[in-house]
């Protein structure tokens, strides 16, 4: 099969971590064609949605930093791949979006694309998990510091964040007799003109931010408990949190098991849930991450399941 990866720079990306790379090392292994193109690369051409591509293989010593070799680049119509994956990492900003418009075209013509561009655009990573108002803390989304306030009054231990944030940027978290307060509403809020997320607080996050991978509507069966290090609120890896996998918990099936077939329904292929203890807080579905660290400490493929769920949707998709 031939596989086309939207992605960030190869340069840029950690062997030892990152899952693009992971797909891609299960896709060769399986002797499916790798293309790789990046955002600025898809252009409607002729009315036809096209992507400057690079056919890539693996080089002998993938670990080592000089993981690939890439071939000359040619202007291929996406349908004529059998999947395109669409794996950019945010910011979301204008440019995805109108790289998720070039997408959803490229749909109408009959690409393949995971995940949907529609279903990218129509999940806000922080606002989707309103959609399951049962497995949520409260909650308030909002642009004015005087609901933060009241918010703040009635639940006294409160995370504030930006609802366009990734890796735990500009994550705050606060407390009722916080004399910072108004700065932090100031600098979050730019004075009152954009709206950000409150959260109550939820302790256990000392036992870890799970991230549970949903690849075609079911869980992988373990979760990547993301700990944080000793005086920091954040788990996430890139805020300096430990990883560590363990099995899904009953609650955690539950949230996998009700928002599973939800998601499938959006054409969206993979997905990542963050859960803290026994709550939902974000529902990743642009570039989720993870499976590497999961697979290196169980040994269970999870780029493996990615693949063979690819596979199912080609042959389905095909059949239309």
């Amino acid at each position: 099969m031939k596989l086309a990866f939207i992605i960030d720079q190869l340069d840029s990306i950690k062997t030892n971590k990152d899952s693009s790379f992971a797909l891609i090392c299960e896709a060769i292994a399986r002797n499916h064609q790798v293309y790789v193109l990046y955002q600025h690369d898809i252009a409607l051409i002729n009315q036809i949605v096209t992507g400057s591509s690079r056919p890539l293989t693996l080089t002998d010593t993938p670990q080592d930093g000089h993981w690939y070799k890439t071939s000359d680049i040619s202007a291929i119509p996406l349908h004529q791949f059998d999947a395109v994956l669409m794996r950019k990492d945010p910011p979301f900003d204008l440019e995805y979006i109108y790289s998720t418009y070039l997408l959803e075209l490229a749909e109408i013509q009959g690409a393949f694309v995971i995940n949907s561009p529609r279903g990218i655009r129509d999940h806000n990573e922080k606002l989707a998990i309103a959609k399951f108002p049962q497995f949520v803390v409260p909650t308030l989304v909002t642009s004015q510091a005087h609901l933060i306030r009241e918010f703040l009054n009635n639940y006294k231990d409160i995370i504030l964040k930006p609802l366009d944030g990734m890796g735990g940027a500009s994550v705050f978290r606060v407390h009722s007799a916080d004399h910072n307060i108004n700065v932090i509403l100031e600098t979050l809020t730019h004075y009152g003109t954009r709206t950000i997320m409150a959260q109550r607080y939820i302790p256990e996050i000392k036992q870890g931010d799970k991230r549970i991978l949903l690849i075609a509507g079911k869980a992988v069966p373990y979760a990547l408990a993301r700990i944080p290090k000793p005086g920091e609120t954040r788990g996430n890896l890139a805020a300096g949190g430990t990883g560590k996998t363990q099995p899904l918990s009953v609650r955690d099936k539950e949230i996998a098991a009700s928002l599973g077939p939800e998601l499938v329904k959006d054409g969206l292929m993979l997905v990542g849930l963050d859960v803290i203890g026994d709550y939902l807080t974000e529902i990743n579905v642009t570039s989720p991450t993870g499976m590497q660290e999961i697979t290196q400490q169980t040994g269970f493929n999870v780029a493996g399941m990615m693949l063979d769920a690819i596979e199912a949707g080609i042959r389905n998709y095909s059949q239309r």
